[in-house]
């Protein structure tokens, strides 16, 4: 596969960095993948490895103040600074595969950010993946809720570490060791990003019932970061028919990268699978994926 890396310039002209793995062959589809908080795109090895054989073309940046793009460590002015910048993106990818089925894949805060843009842009998206939505409560201490609801409007920069403890994340010590070793996470979380998001989660979950995107939701059943509970009461809101909810037992919050990923994967593959072939098990759905205009360092792996 080649792995491309690069920037692209979000809302307010900030250079957000972006990387894409793409297949030695034709291109099935495109999937875009929204990481979660303190987060960033490289964390996604275990499914670029499984998608691209499959023929799927990869893409993912890094959310402002995340990973390698620029800004203050988990901090936005405005929610509308996250929907600008996936616009941007999506807009860069869809020119550059003209003709292609393109999916929306966002996890946790991601989640979130993903049916945001979902409502609102239905006819870009074939279909939308929700993998431990922040729906609904997360798990982060009552009183830096809050302080960050406190703080807002008088110090929106306020920051603190949202608090949540890094086993939680999965099952897999390695994965652990990794993350703890890994310069580009981080554990912060500021005041107006937690207004914004919460007022962002509200809207979201208020408009439910008008989601017209084939819509596909994983969770662990014992995420103690979001609450399973919670994205099985959206899911049940959402009256759009073509909708699949899967729970798995034992799973932490990053089941992508917990120790039966494969099982995850697999379920997302199939889903994504049915949905390229229309329930026609012998139609082949292809598209072509012009060379990338944003002047991109380039590396064949």
């Amino acid at each position: 596969m080649t792995h491309i890396e690069g920037t692209f310039k979000g809302a307010g002209g900030l250079d957000l960095y972006y990387q894409s793995w793409q297949p030695e062959g034709q291109v099935r589809a495109i999937i875009a993948i929204i990481h979660g908080l303190g987060a960033h795109s490289g964390l996604f090895n275990h499914a670029v490895e499984y998608l691209i054989p499959q023929g799927y073309a990869v893409y993912a940046f890094d959310l402002r103040g995340h990973g390698r793009s620029p800004g203050q460590r988990g901090h936005i002015n405005a929610w509308a600074e996250f929907r600008e910048d996936l616009h941007t993106f999506l807009q860069r990818i869809q020119e550059q595969g003209q003709g292609c089925m393109s999916f929306l894949w966002g996890h946790s805060l991601g989640a979130v950010i993903a049916l945001d843009y979902a409502l609102r842009f239905s006819e870009s998206l074939q279909g939308i993946i929700l993998t431990a939505p922040a729906l609904g409560k997360v798990r982060v201490p009552a009183f830096k809720v809050a302080l960050g609801r406190m703080f807002s409007q008088v110090w929106p920069r306020f920051s603190l570490k949202v608090g949540i403890d890094g086993g939680v994340s999965s099952r897999d010590s390695q994965v652990l060791t990794a993350y703890a070793q890994d310069p580009l996470r981080h554990e912060y979380g500021s005041a107006r990003l937690a207004t914004e998001f919460f007022a962002a989660q509200k809207w979201v979950q208020s408009h439910a019932s008008d989601l017209q995107v084939p819509l596909l939701i994983l969770h662990g059943s014992e995420d103690q970061v979001t609450s399973p509970e919670e994205s099985l009461a959206f899911f049940q809101q959402v009256i759009f028919p073509d909708k699949e909810h899967y729970v798995y037992l034992g799973n932490y919050h990053d089941l992508h990268l917990d120790i039966n990923y494969q099982d995850v994967l697999i379920d997302l593959g199939n889903w994504l699978e049915r949905h390229l072939n229309g329930g026609m098990n012998d139609q082949t759905v292809v598209c072509q994926i012009k060379t990338p205009s944003l002047q991109p360092e380039m590396t064949n792996i």
